[in-house]
């Protein structure tokens, strides 16, 4: 008999009740993920994940109690937390991912990011929001003119083009159907990626790319 992979254990974090509906919804469809519980506000989180022990939380920011922020703060030793929330304050983007975020989604991006954000973070990957990275390269790089491009990075032909595509805000899925390989592909030259750069997560690639010379802001992909 094949045993069947233990499905990844989810808690759910938000004061909306549809909003919490809505992703055990979506969530509980996929045959790899199980969400075990739920919470309206962030001391009841931090009790709840602490009892269950959750592999993943979704972490809403503004709830009573506790915020979204703090909660990660206190939960991400235990357990890997991913911001799903209405706000994309640059404040709240950098907050979440010093105090160990695996990932920052907003409400708006839909389920599959929302199922991409999880099994990114199961796989030790950093999903943001491509609004989000978008952003964020053009406050990093904002007064800065590019580089020349730099001819002696250590990526491949490959890695570079997906390195690019990062930078543009595209998703492991839409790489792929623009590249015409898997998403599971992609994600792996997104770590190799990471990993040859030093790079934190997708901003981090995003701003290797512009300060280096390989893309500018209003580039077409193509």
């Amino acid at each position: 008999m094949i045993q069947q992979p233990v499905p990844t254990r989810i808690l759910i974090v938000d004061d909306q009740d549809h909003i919490r509906s809505g992703f055990r919804l979506v969530l509980d469809s996929q045959p790899d993920m199980t969400v075990v519980g739920e919470a309206a506000d962030g001391t009841s989180a931090v009790a709840q994940a602490r009892d269950l022990r959750p592999d993943v939380v979704l972490a809403d920011i503004r709830m009573p109690g506790l915020d979204g922020l703090e909660v990660t703060r206190l939960l991400a030793p235990i357990a890997r937390v991913v911001v799903v929330t209405t706000f994309d304050l640059d404040d709240y983007v950098h907050t979440a991912l010093r105090n160990g975020a695996c990932g920052f989604l907003l409400k708006r991006s839909g389920p599959t990011l929302l199922i991409e954000a999880v099994r990114a973070a199961m796989a030790g990957d950093t999903l943001i929001s491509p609004q989000i990275t978008v952003r964020l390269l053009h406050t990093l790089t904002q007064g800065a003119a590019p580089g020349p491009a730099d001819t002696a990075h250590p990526l491949t032909a490959r890695e570079l083009a997906i390195a690019r595509l990062i930078a543009h805000g595209r998703t492991n899925a839409e790489i792929g159907a623009e590249l015409y390989i898997s998403a599971g592909t992609v994600k792996t030259h997104a770590a190799n990626i990471q990993a040859k750069l030093a790079a934190r997560n997708r901003v981090g690639i995003a701003a290797w790319a512009w300060q280096h010379g390989h893309m500018t802001p209003d580039q077409s992909t193509r």
